[in-house]
């Protein structure tokens, strides 16, 4: 982050999220301690006291009042969606009118104590915390919700995400792109399944898809992909979330909503993501809303969904057919 977007971030900080100046330290240097530890993921205090000259303890305390001070900002840095637009011209995102971006999950490595291990182990083995978030066409996060162990199912933490009364909101007729770790049903959009769908399977010549069913694959999974960098955003821009910390389970919980918060305040405040071009442009691997609208309150599959991605998909082949 430019010295700009660092002075903007301390001013929010001191004016919304209430962070208040010390007897020895100043706001400036309060917020340095926090995003080095944040970016660089020096793990031990005695690391980080060496190089700002103060206390452990010292450090320690406004590491956490720093913390508290960011998370307080979620109601301004967490981004309120905006339906894809009838007339919209991004080449990912026209066909998919009324969707509000893309959900996924992800694993954060974590450290928990030796009787919670079990609980927190993931498919693959390893202790983490399963991240769910919703990102917008441009990388930015709209809900993030952390705190499910490793071992819980996608879907599970996603049931949880929209039966909490400040949980993912989704306006009847919107929906959200995500991939075949959740199922098709109103508000949810996935691909077909049993057909190739990975970017790394499409080329030219044969390559190409074949049937209406392979070109809608295709044209999700090129913009559904945008979670997947942002993922790899998030976790290149704060090492801290390349390994495990240090901290209570709880505080490593606060931890990633505050990566994902600030994440949101580098790409609204600077011109240009620093970090981006070290994204490939197709990575492999609480907002307010009205009190009389109508959310999607359930996980079930319907056959009029079905049937309404049938004809979306159809309609997008015919078109493409067309000379």
């Amino acid at each position: 982050m430019d010295r700009n977007a660092f002075a903007r971030l301390c001013f929010l900080l001191e004016n919304v999220g209430g962070l208040a100046r010390t007897r020895h330290i100043p706001f400036s240097e309060q917020v340095a301690i926090f995003l080095s530890v944040l970016a660089h993921h020096k793990k031990k205090n005695c690391v980080v006291k060496f190089e700002f000259k103060w206390s452990g303890y010292t450090i320690s305390t406004h590491f956490h009042l720093v913390l508290a001070a960011v998370i307080r900002l979620h109601n301004i840095l967490l981004v309120t969606p905006e339906p894809i637009a009838e007339d919209s011209s991004d080449f990912r995102w026209k066909w998919f009118k009324g969707c509000l971006g893309a959900l996924d999950g992800t694993y954060i490595d974590v450290r928990v104590p030796l009787i919670d291990k079990a609980r927190y182990k993931n498919r693959r083995g390893d202790v983490s915390v399963n991240l769910l978030a919703v990102c917008y066409p441009d990388m930015k996060y709209t809900f993030v919700l952390s705190g499910w162990e490793g071992s819980a199912v996608d879907s599970r933490v996603l049931r949880d995400a929209i039966s909490r009364p400040t949980g993912l909101k989704i306006p009847f007729g919107n929906y959200y792109l995500a991939d075949n770790g959740y199922t098709n049903e109103p508000g949810f959009l996935t691909p077909y399944r049993g057909v190739r769908y990975h970017l790394d399977e499409w080329g030219s010549g044969s390559s190409t898809p074949q049937n209406y069913r392979e070109l809608f694959n295709l044209r999700h999974a090129k913009a559904r992909n945008i979670i997947e960098q942002s993922f790899a955003l998030l976790k290149g821009r704060w090492a801290i979330l390349r390994s495990k910390a240090f901290y209570s389970i709880k505080t490593q919980n606060r931890i990633i909503m505050a990566c994902c918060l600030l994440h949101n305040f580098i790409r609204s405040t600077m011109a240009r993501d620093p970090m981006e071009n070290e994204v490939p442009e197709y990575f492999v691997e609480d907002p307010s809303m009205p009190n009389d609208q109508d959310f999607v309150d359930q996980v079930e599959p319907t056959q009029e969904w079905t049937n309404w991605r049938e004809t979306l998909a159809q309609s997008m082949y015919n078109e493409w057919r067309s000379p």
